[in-house]
């Protein structure tokens, strides 16, 4: 573990790197307010605020970092958390690789608990760290996943890590429930025999941060459908879920279930459900003139609203035919690569990471929607063009984690090509660099650096956790963060 690297002054800079009622409104409520500047931004390559230009909202340029690790603003700095290969399990075994979707939770006497998705797939023997299979925790022996559990203490002085769940495949995103609990997503929908494995996956699991023994025996959540699933937020006030699928060929869906009448979702109820409990449906979207939407793509306007019905599922285990192959021409809207997503300001905001020649309408390099369920609307939010330049330091492409930020706006994770960043988009319409990943997991002459995932706050906002996949580092970010205006 390493010790805090911050930015100082004398640091090196960086170089430069009813349908017609619709009628255009955004959604109401909702506390990222992205049409304006961000749809002149979207309109030019590299749509991100680049750190030459130092944007009017965010923290300024990004200082290169001595230690190779992570590029900051001048006042932040970084802690290494975890790291594969370096630090361990209380069973004396690895921190698993593959860093993904994370949550946090409140722990006892300040500590901090995040519940860390590693996103392997296939079989154990493809990797050198898979998630240890831990007993009484293990869902299919064969299969390399799963989370794991750290605690941290006095902001990173004394860690503690334990596997909250194995067995899992590709465990990808996810999301925290109202309850404080850890809902886990399997990005994988191999049968029982492919790949090796010794039982169906592409199902979301429940993991208590709390109770381990709550852990014990997995069961998948079947009535959550089986597809490759992305993220996956709770409705509060309603108790509806929403599922987002990371396919293509056809392209993914924007899922919802209902639970069914009388159902009351807390600490293990979710085990109690039967597998075709409530109704699963998937989302088909309308303009303001009625017209059907048949992908995202053919949005390009920053601010375009969407009404939104619901289309029920016909097999959600998918026995014979994928879910998003259930759907004839014409019934449900689909979007490329339906990533990341979190619960805030009464919504879902949610993430589709590029559309190229699998999708019908232009060309982007990421879109961010907001569903308002009380207006049954979805609006876009953000909007990245083509990223020409991948390797250019001002350059971003690829949304995939999302979180809300208790500061306001949003914080996304890149997961696209050259060059990898944090960056924010705030209320008035920009979007800024946070930091970049300086890990090279290429080479000097062939530099590649990995995706950002896991990006969530602690629980009392004082520190970003965000994690670099390749080689598995949970990182612990501090700083001069202020409120939005």
């Amino acid at each position: 573990m390493s010790a805090d690297h911050r930015t100082t002054p004398n640091a090196r800079k960086a170089t430069t790197l009813s349908r017609r009622s619709l009628l255009g409104r955004t959604a109401a409520g909702a506390g990222v307010a992205l049409a304006g500047s961000v749809g002149v931004l979207a309109s030019a390559p590299g749509a991100l605020a680049s750190e030459a230009r130092r944007p009017a909202h965010g923290y300024g340029p990004l200082v290169p970092d001595p230690e190779g690790v992570l590029s900051l603003p001048e006042g932040f700095s970084y802690r290494v958390i975890t790291r594969t290969g370096h630090t361990t399990l209380t069973t004396g075994e690895s921190t698993p690789s593959r860093h993904d979707g994370t949550g946090t939770f409140e722990g006892s006497r300040g500590a901090v608990l995040l519940v860390v998705n590693h996103e392997l797939d296939g079989p154990r023997s493809g990797w050198a760290n898979p998630v240890p299979l831990t007993d009484g925790l293990v869902y299919d022996p064969a299969a390399a996943g799963g989370c794991t559990v750290v605690e941290i203490v006095d902001g990173g002085d004394h860690v503690t890590q334990w596997v909250g769940l194995s067995g899992t495949s590709t465990n990808c995103a996810g999301g925290a429930t109202p309850w404080g609990t850890w809902l886990t997503c399997e990005e994988n929908s191999d049968r029982a025999g492919e790949n090796g494995m010794t039982k169906d996956h592409g199902y979301v699991f429940e993991v208590d941060p709390y109770d381990r023994e709550a852990n014990l025996h997995p069961r998948p959540i079947k009535a959550l459908g089986r597809f490759d699933h992305e993220a996956v937020v709770v409705d509060p006030r309603h108790g509806h879920f929403y599922l987002t699928e990371d396919n293509s060929e056809p392209n993914g869906l924007f899922y919802r279930w209902l639970p069914p009448h009388g159902f009351r979702a807390g600490r293990g109820q979710l085990r109690t459900l039967a597998d075709d409990a409530g109704l699963l449906q998937a989302f088909r979207c309308f303009d303001s003139r009625g017209r059907f939407v048949d992908d995202l793509s053919r949005t390009t306007k920053i601010g375009t609203v969407h009404g939104v019905d619901w289309v029920d599922v016909p097999d959600r285990d998918a026995r014979e035919t994928s879910i998003r192959e259930q759907f004839g021409p014409g019934r449900i809207t689909r979007a490329r690569k339906l990533e990341g997503m979190w619960w805030g300001d009464g919504g879902a905001y949610f993430v589709s990471s590029y559309a190229r020649d699998e999708s019908p309408g232009a060309p982007h390099d990421g879109q961010v929607w907001f569903y308002d369920p009380q207006r049954r609307t979805v609006t876009l939010k953000v909007l990245l063009c083509v990223n020409e330049d991948p390797e250019s330091p001002g350059g971003a492409d690829g949304p995939d984690n999302i979180t809300v930020s208790p500061y306001g706006g949003l914080i996304i994770a890149e997961d696209g090509e050259g060059l990898q960043h944090l960056y924010g988009a705030d209320q008035a319409g920009g979007t800024y660099p946070l930091a970049r990943n300086e890990v090279n997991i290429g080479t000097a002459a062939s530099p590649e650096y990995s995706e950002f995932a896991g990006v969530t706050f602690s629980p009392d906002g004082a520190t970003l956790y965000a994690s670099i996949q390749e080689p598995g580092i949970l990182l612990a970010i501090t700083g001069p963060w202020r409120r939005d205006a």
